[in-house]
């Protein structure tokens, strides 16, 4: 079951970046005694880019046959949250990311690694 967890993160961290969001970070919070297992917290640029996102994610879940047990934001899209019980994303607009700064929450969390793939095409704004 681990490894289909670390599966998932990679899928949903992939299904992100595919989506043009940034700031990825997906963090092991089972130390912390939350109620998810993992967290993975990214941003889009502006709300609609959030919610398409989350979009993204949502479809990427369907086909591993995981469905969402919560939503949270669509609607307005600053602040997304969506739940897979042992896995929760946090979608953010930056100026929200900045206000609530979640990841000072899961402070014994553990940072892990997901593999994304880039294409060589792929411009980096550095």
């Amino acid at each position: 079951m681990q490894k289909d967890l670390f599966f998932l993160l990679n899928k949903i961290s992939q299904s992100i970046f595919d989506k043009k969001g940034s700031n990825i970070l997906a963090l092991d919070v089972r130390p912390s005694g939350s109620f998810s297992d993992f967290v993975i917290i990214a941003e889009g640029n502006v709300d609609k880019h959030t919610i398409a996102i989350a979009e993204s994610v949502e479809k990427a879940m369907e086909e591993e046959g995981w469905y969402c047990t919560y939503v949270q934001g669509k609607q307005t899209g600053d602040w997304i949250v969506l739940d897979y019980t042992q896995i929760a994303i946090h979608l953010f607009i930056p100026s929200m990311r900045d206000k609530y700064q979640l990841e000072r929450l899961w402070q014994k969390a553990e940072i892990v690694d997901v593999v994304i793939e880039v294409p060589e095409n792929h411009c980096l704004n550095l």
